[in-house]
């Protein structure tokens, strides 16, 4: 096996094992943060389990737009990224284990378990966002490096929704655990994998500069904003829907958020190498539209067996934008640059996920579940449907140099 293509491997496994643990805390949010001391009688954050849920979730995500580029940063500065993989997985495993910690501790307030989270979040994105730099740095095809980071992802998410469930039965704290351990093998791993950083040192000013002069980069960046909103309406207000509206146990909503992930990550490895021989237009531009359609459809959906296929449809869907929208950003980013790059990338998805949690979760509590999804999926398609003509007008001057380009690299 050529290097390249050893270290793809293990760099997907490594985001993989990061999404995977993620993930694991999905489907029984409501039950963990009720034993994580979740009480409306203590504290603002927990007036209802939705809300009390939603700032649980909220709490990561915020730490990955504050942190996520101070990683990037960090390790285009230098020329490193595995020390800083190293780094965040660990730290990031010490808080999980806290936040396992707390019932047995049983005297921190709901608001100090969201501290715990945020200082979770800020080292977790580090280990994320970097191995998925790593992959950025390899030779072999945008599409196709950006194929592997989706389907580990992908299949991240699609295993971690219903493991993740059947351990919440065993015992709430359980995912935070195994969530620990899989970040503690995350640092360990990563030293496998060769350093191709580029060597070329830049201060942070120039750095930023330097993204700053490639504006294109809102592009993928747009993409990305929606397309991570809608997965993190799904994540909070999809779970909550699916066991309100088909009174489903916390496994059962598990197999069903992996009807969209399992597509989606099968998928996602064919699709990327798909758009380097195509393009990036038509994934993006008509995988978009359909994706946002798509999401109306699970929402108008009359029983579970209609729901499940439509989650299927989606994901499908969701497995021809994301690796197209990631490579893009490989496309337009200069080699010296691309820890930052990606950051930016990772920073709108994380405001995208924090869109979907807070835009979903207040429309659900205040206006019910129909509205959630009229408006999350409309959004989707109203935003896809406005950057559009902007898409169009780069991919067509871009197109060709893109698809040389990866020819080129594999």
């Amino acid at each position: 096996m050529h290097s390249s293509d050893r270290d793809r491997a293990v760099l997907a496994g490594l985001v993989f094992a990061v999404l995977f643990s993620q993930v694991l805390l999905y489907p029984g949010v409501a039950t963990l943060v009720e034993t994580l001391g979740a009480d409306a009688a203590t504290s603002a954050f927990a007036a209802t389990a939705l809300d009390a849920s939603m700032w649980f979730l909220v709490a990561e995500f915020a730490a990955y737009v504050a942190f996520v580029g101070i990683w990037g940063l960090a390790s285009d500065a230098t020329g490193r990224r595995r020390p800083f993989i190293v780094a965040g997985a660990l730290a990031g495993a010490l808080g999980y284990a806290a936040l396992a910690a707390v019932p047995a501790v049983g005297s921190i307030p709901f608001e100090g378990v969201l501290l715990l989270r945020v200082f979770q979040g800020a080292t977790t994105i580090g280990a994320f966002s970097l191995t998925m730099t790593m992959l950025m740095d390899l030779e072999g095809g945008h599409g196709r490096n950006m194929g592997a980071a989706g389907i580990a992802i992908g299949l991240g998410a699609a295993l971690g929704a219903p493991v993740g469930g059947q351990l919440t039965e065993l015992a709430p704290v359980a995912p935070l655990a195994v969530a620990a351990g899989l970040l503690v093998c995350v640092g360990a791993l990563v030293s496998l994998v060769d350093d191709r950083t580029p060597d070329q040192r830049r201060t942070a000013r120039a750095l930023l500069e330097g993204v700053r002069r490639r504006p294109t980069l809102s592009i993928p960046y747009a993409f990305g904003f929606v397309d991570r909103l809608t997965a993190g309406f799904f994540a909070l207000v999809g779970t909550l829907y699916f066991q309100s509206a088909f009174d489903l146990d916390a496994g059962a909503t598990g197999l069903m958020l992996a009807c969209f992930f399992a597509p989606f990550a099968l998928l996602q490895y064919p699709m990327g190498a798909l758009s380097d021989r195509i393009g990036r237009k038509i994934p993006i531009v008509v995988g978009s539209v359909c994706y946002g359609i798509g999401i109306l459809a699970v929402g108008a959906a009359p029983s579970v067996s209609t729901a499940a296929a439509a989650m299927i449809a989606v994901g499908v869907l969701g497995a021809l934008v994301a690796p197209a929208t990631m490579a893009l950003v490989t496309d337009l980013a200069d080699e010296s640059e691309r820890g930052v790059a990606m950051a930016g990338f990772n920073l709108a998805g994380s405001l995208g996920f924090l869109g979907g949690f807070l835009l979903g979760g207040t429309v659900a509590s205040d206006y019910g579940y129909d509205a959630a999804f009229l408006v999350v999926g409309g959004l989707e398609v109203a935003i896809a449907v406005v950057t559009v003509p902007v898409f169009l007008r780069l991919s067509i001057a871009r197109a060709d140099r893109f698809r040389t380009s990866d020819r080129g690299d594999a």
